[in-house]
This record gives structure tokens, sequence and C-alpha cells, in this order.
């Protein structure tokens, strides 16, 4: 296991990498919008709630939530399964204004968002929405909510009861069933069509994507993430995703442990002038509103463009921070699985 305190102000380095995100704007509740995702349960709305997380901790409430404030990856999750945040803290809107990539298919014009980058949450605005309960994801195993800041911590969780799920060296199903217990526990109906299908299309991906990985073993996969000094190469064993995707018989390059160390195990970090170190006949690349897209590297990283994947247009996007409901994730299975099936072998 990585050393906890490394793991969180590396990853967090990464994570909040290349960029600041625009402020979010003011909540109105909308009713509409659940016709977008599940149908809530009345029958979850009335009497004590508690839900055991993924720290072995017990929220409880008197009666179901009706306050609920998450981490904006979270409150998009939920929203799929029918259940609505009154308040989110995180990546919302970029720079433009526009719905950050985490915020999934929330309408954010309609949200109270209480901190929109790294260590921004503004706990009167918290306060003020008097929340029934804070719910983030786990990324390492101290028990740190993702985004809730470390200086802040002790006056925000002293205002409402908190929930982990857990994100962090396991495979992606798991965190999957857990958001889905989470939302069933707030009154999402797990049994509406909508979910189940999902489901079913998520099971249908996986199994392409395991046929795609078998049919072209010598397929080799690079994952990376770009900043402006730094390209950062994924290692597969603590990400949900990477883990999963490994598990169906992906070909993933994976930088040694030693190269990982300094990033707690997550990745090892290339000068730009390194970039080629690792063969690569794909590479999925960080999808993130603060880090440097494809795009922009085309123009500014002369390296980028020689290797042998970008010339191929073998590029794919990677979402290192999966919107977990089975129908956000269905198409980065989809989207791996169609780049192996018709990439061509280049290195």
């Amino acid at each position: 296991m990585p050393n906890v305190r490394a793991s969180q102000l590396t990853r967090r380095g990464v994570l909040t990498a290349g960029g600041v995100i625009g402020l979010g704007a003011a909540l109105t509740a909308c009713g509409d919008d659940k016709k977008k995702g599940g149908t809530a349960s009345d029958a979850k709305k009335s009497g004590p709630w508690e839900f055991k997380d993924d720290r072995g901790q017990t929220a409880k409430t008197p009666k179901s939530p009706a306050n609920i404030v998450a981490f904006t990856g979270v409150a998009a999750a939920l929203y799929d399964y029918g259940i609505e945040c009154k308040g989110v803290f995180g990546p919302t809107k970029t720079k433009d204004g526009k719905a950050d990539i985490q915020a999934g298919d929330m309408d954010v014009s309609k949200l109270t968002v209480i901190g929109n980058v790294w260590n921004e949450f503004s706990v009167e605005k918290y306060a003020a929405l008097a929340p029934d309960v804070l719910i983030s994801t786990l990324f390492d195993d101290s028990g740190t909510l993702w985004y809730v800041p470390e200086e802040s911590k002790d006056k925000i969780l002293k205002l409402a009861p908190s929930v982990g799920i857990s994100v962090y060296d396991r495979q992606m199903p798991e965190s999957l069933g857990r958001m889905l217990e989470l939302a069933k526990s707030l009154g999402a109906d797990v049994q509406a069509a909508k979910v189940t299908e999902a489901k079913k299309r998520f099971e249908a991906a996986a199994e392409r994507l395991r046929a795609a990985a078998k049919s072209k073993p010598n397929i080799k996969v690079l994952v990376g993430s770009a900043a402006e000094t730094i390209f950062y190469v994924s290692g597969t064993d603590l990400s949900i995703d990477l883990e999963y995707f490994k598990a169906l018989g992906v070909n993933f390059v994976e930088p040694p442990e030693e190269a990982k160390k300094a990033s707690g195990g997550w990745f090892e970090n290339l000068s730009w002038e390194n970039v080629d170190k690792y063969p690569a006949d794909i590479i999925m690349m960080d999808d993130r509103s603060a880090t440097i897209q494809p795009s922009v590297l085309d123009k500014s990283k002369p390296t980028w463009k020689q290797l042998p994947a970008v010339k191929a247009g073998q590029i794919i996007p990677r979402t290192p921070e999966p919107i977990l409901s089975y129908d956000k994730c269905v198409p980065l299975l989809e989207t791996l699985a169609e780049a192996i099936e018709n990439a061509k072998k280049v290195v």
C-alpha cells in the first residue's frame, strides 16, 4: 500500500494541474429535471435514515435526507438515479461557464456551488443550505473526503453527517454497486427500467471490451495526463477504471513501482523531452478540464506530435473520476473497446 500522505499530496497535484475553473451560479429547484434520471421511491422519504459508508462509519438522520450536498461527480451519479442535491462542491463549471465534464446531466445553472476548484469550500454557503448529509468519494484509505479542504474539514464535518464512497484500489463494478446502494437508501427506484437497462448495457460493454482485448492482445495502451511541464503516465493498480479494464484483459503500459513511488504509487512523471519513454499503440488522455487536452498539445508540444499513437490518430479520452452510474460508465468501456478493435499496431 502506498504512503497515504504522499498519495494525497501528489495525486491532488495532478488532478488540479493545468488550470483554474470558474465559479458556479445560484441554485433554484427544478422538478422537471427528475425526468432525466430514475424515479424516487415515496416509501423511502419518511422515517429514520442511515447508511454505512466505505470508511466503516454510519451516517444517521431522523428522516431521509432532503438537503444533500455532494462532490459534483457524486451529485451527477445520484442525479442519474433520480436523487437531486441541493449543493455541490468540486469541478462544476469551466472557465467559459459551461458544465464541467464531472457535472454529467445536471443543469449547472441551477446548482448552488460552494466550491468549484481545489481547496475552495465556503463553510458559510454550506451552513446556509442546512445540510442533512455531505457525500464525497475516497481516493485513499485515510478516510479523507475528496475536495473537502483539510484546513476547514473539522468545521464542515460538524454541520452534518458525512458519507464516503471509495474509488481507491478496487474495480469499477464495486464502486458502482456502492453508489447504487447509496442511491437506493436515499429513495431511488433501483428497479426502474432506466437503471436496469443501463446496468445491462454496462455488462454488455464489459464483454465487448473483454473480447476486443482478447482479439488484439499485443495492442499496448498508455494512460496519460498532461500539464505544462509534465506528462504523467498512470499506473493501473489504484484506479477503479484501469484496474477493471486490466482485469478484462487490456494490455497497459505499467510504469515500474520505483518510478511511481514519488506519487504515492499513482503515476510516473515524465518531462516532455522524455514523453516517448514508453511505446504505445493507443494513448488514453485525461479528459478533465484542469488538464491540457490533445488538441492543445498538437500545437504546443512537438515531442507529443512525434509519438506513433498520435501520428496514427489513436488517441482517446480517459475519465479518471468516473460518474458512478451505470449509464455514465458504459461509454468509458465502449470507447476503449472500439479503439482496440480498430487499432493498428504502430510500435
